[in-house]
């Protein structure tokens, strides 16, 4: 990948949030591109990780923010925590849009004592780079929105030239994050995702059982790598990692806090259910399962279920990303009824009640058969089911019944 600017998905979305609000949060796993997005929209930088700059806000955190030519990206300002008052006072005092925008680690939410820019600054998610930032077209509305208002058909598109089960594995495995891309080769990628893993486990400041025991925490990560893409039951998690339940609840919020791990509730036609089903696990980028597990693409393609989760945690990377930037708004999550009997693996629903239920198959022809659940969820929720997808790694996009569509995992990229 060459060093020039490759857009992102939330440039928009950043964009639009710099005319509405103040100041915004831009929030995301630890190099994931934030600092590099922020600061094109930015016409000064306040970066707190140099030491000169981080000393002035550190005496007088509200001398250091006045006068800088705005909007004003404060980068890493977890290093000097008190800007966020700074930035509060500065906003009550003028709460013209466009002001401010702060990029950093996501660790602060752990360690942070309070929160001073509550109802002042607007956060934004960001991930790591998905296929369409990759391979397609970028600045697309949301596949939710597309989906909403064009309907089923806006999503009947063939796979990318040449695009086969492998190239999806291997495409999986390179990662979404940018310096990872850029080490130019397998195993120099390879050697920059484990020194991101080890980095976390040992360096990120975190509960005080994460912060004693970088083995242990390294471990769980590891379990639930193994499990991504799965629904687990806790005991089953911190059993395996040989760790007790109260370290096994310190390391989740840990990991989910860092933007690492993601669980995805389960879904229920009634919204009390939800609450108490098991939510699915996921790596929030697929790259990172080939490193926590040692895996690379000849180990995954002799692997079935490897293969199936690793397709899961990519394919629920790309459509993540999609519901992050939806302007009707989405939430994302699974379903398997009580009995077991029905699994769905996502389910987007949006804020109108619309719902859109995904399927990922690893197979270049899904037949009908696929579609079971799709059409049992269809026909139990009627209209409020706008489409349901049997996701594939063939090269062709077809109709399966209605509102039932066979889609490559390419085609979700094409605008």
């Amino acid at each position: 990948m060459e060093n020039a600017y490759l857009p992102r998905l939330v440039d928009q979305e950043l964009a639009a949030a710099m005319t509405q609000h103040p100041a915004v949060l831009v929030v995301g796993p630890r190099a994931c591109g934030k600092t590099t997005t922020a600061r094109r929209m930015c016409a000064s930088t306040l970066r707190l990780d140099v030491p000169s700059q981080a000393a002035v806000a550190h005496a007088d955190p509200d001398s250091a923010i006045r006068g800088l030519t705005e909007p004003v990206l404060i980068d890493e300002w977890q290093v000097v925590p008190q800007i966020l008052g700074a930035v509060k006072r500065a906003v009550d005092d003028d709460p013209r849009a466009g002001r401010f925008v702060l990029t950093g680690s996501s660790q602060a939410d752990v360690t942070a004592t309070g929160w001073p820019a509550t109802g002042r600054v607007v956060r934004l998610p960001m991930y790591p780079l998905v296929g369409r930032e990759r391979h397609g077209h970028v600045n697309a509305i949301s596949l939710v929105d597309r989906i909403g208002e064009v309907g089923p058909e806006a999503v009947l598109h063939d796979a990318l030239p040449n695009w086969d089960l492998r190239s999806h594995v291997r495409d999986a495995l390179e990662s979404g994050w940018p310096e990872a891309l850029r080490t130019g080769g397998e195993r120099a990628r390879d050697r920059w995702l484990t020194s991101y893993v080890d980095h976390m486990a040992t360096r990120e400041i975190g509960p005080p059982v994460a912060r004693r025991d970088p083995v242990k925490l390294r471990r769980y990560l590891r379990v639930l790598a193994a499990n991504t893409a799965g629904s687990p039951t806790h005991k089953l998690l911190y059993d395996a990692a040989q760790i007790d339940r109260l370290t096994a609840i310190a390391y989740d919020d840990f990991f989910d806090t860092l933007m690492i791990t993601q669980r995805v509730p389960a879904w229920a036609v009634n919204r009390t259910d939800r609450a108490v089903r098991i939510p699915k696990r996921h790596l929030i980028d697929p790259g990172l399962a080939g490193a926590l597990l040692r895996a690379d693409e000849r180990q995954v393609m002799r692997d079935g279920d490897l293969l199936g989760r690793l397709l899961d945690t990519y394919v629920t990377a790309q459509i993540r990303a999609e519901c992050a930037i939806s302007s009707i708004g989405a939430d994302l999550f699974h379903m398997r009824d009580p009995d077991g009997r029905r699994e769905i693996d996502l389910i987007v629903e949006a804020r109108d009640g619309q719902v859109i239920a995904l399927e990922l198959k690893a197979t270049a022809a899904p037949a009908v058969a696929d579609a079971r659940h799709l059409a049992w969820l269809r026909d139990r929720i009627g209209q409020s089911f706008i489409v349901g997808l049997v996701v594939h790694t063939g090269p062709r996009a077809f109709v399966l019944g209605d509102r039932l569509l066979a889609v490559p995992i390419s085609g979700l990229w094409q605008g």
